[in-house]
C-alpha cells in the first residue's frame, strides 16, 4: 500500500459500525414488551446474565434454538425465527460517520465481531456489509471469540498482513489490549475517543 496507514484494518461491529449501545447497554430491547409482549428481564436472564450467551457466540450452539427454549418460557406464540427477526431488525443501526471512514480508506477491511452465524449473515445479506468488506470475522463460524489471541491469529494468517500493519477498532478495551498483545495496532473506540479516529487511520 502506498498510503501512511495501516494495511488492513479490522472493525469491530456492535458499538463500531454499529451503533447499537447506549451506556453500554443494548437498547434494540427497550421496546420488548410493548412490541411484543415479552419480558426483557427474562431474556436477560435466560440468554445473557447465564452465561448462555458464551456458548451460542462460540458456535456451540445455535441461537435459534437457544431462543426457542426461552420463548416456550413465555406466554406467546411467536416463533423464534420471527423473534430473531424481530432482535436483528431493531439492532441494525449503522453509525453513517464510521461507515465513511470504512468506505472511504484505501486499506484492505474486514468486520472482526463477537456473533453467531446467524447474525453475520444478517449483517452481510441484510445490512449489507458484504459489499464493503472482504470478510466478516464472526466468532459463531470459528468457533473462537475476542479477547482469545487464536481469533486474532486467523485473521493474520488469512490476511498474510503483518501484524504491526493491521489495526483494530474496537468498543472494548480487553480486545485492544489482547491484540497488542500480538503486535497489532489497536484503537479503543468509545464516544470519548471517536473524534480521533481519523487521526489514527492516516
Amino acid at each position: 500500500m502506498t498510503h501512511g496507514g495501516p494495511d488492513l484494518i479490522v472493525w469491530d461491529f456492535d458499538g463500531v459500525l454499529n451503533r447499537n449501545l447506549v451506556d453500554g447497554r443494548f437498547v434494540w430491547a427497550d421496546d420488548l414488551e410493548a412490541d411484543l409482549g415479552l419480558s426483557r428481564s427474562s431474556l436477560d436472564a435466560y440468554i445473557f446474565r447465564s452465561g448462555r450467551i458464551r456458548t451460542v457466540i462460540v458456535g456451540e450452539e445455535r441461537l435459534v434454538d437457544v431462543a426457542a427454549e426461552w420463548l416456550a418460557t413465555q406466554d406467546t406464540d411467536i416463533s423464534a425465527d420471527a423473534f430473531l427477526s424481530y432482535w436483528f431488525a431493531k439492532d441494525a443501526h449503522p453509525d453513517a460517520e464510521v461507515v465513511r471512514y470504512l468506505r472511504s480508506h484505501p486499506a484492505r477491511h474486514v468486520i472482526g465481531t463477537n456473533n453467531p452465524a446467524c447474525r453475520a449473515r444478517f449483517i452481510e445479506a441484510d445490512m449489507g456489509f458484504a459489499s464493503l468488506v472482504e470478510h466478516v470475522f464472526a466468532s459463531g463460524r470459528m468457533g473462537v471469540a475476542k479477547p482469545d489471541a487464536a481469533y486474532f491469529k486467523s485473521i493474520t494468517d488469512w490476511s498474510g498482513v503483518p501484524a504491526a500493519r493491521t489495526l483494530l477498532v474496537d468498543d472494548s478495551a480487553l480486545n485492544c489490549e489482547a491484540a497488542r498483545a500480538l503486535g497489532w495496532q489497536a484503537f479503543h473506540f468509545t464516544d470519548a475517543t471517536r473524534h480521533l479516529l481519523p487521526q489514527v487511520l492516516t
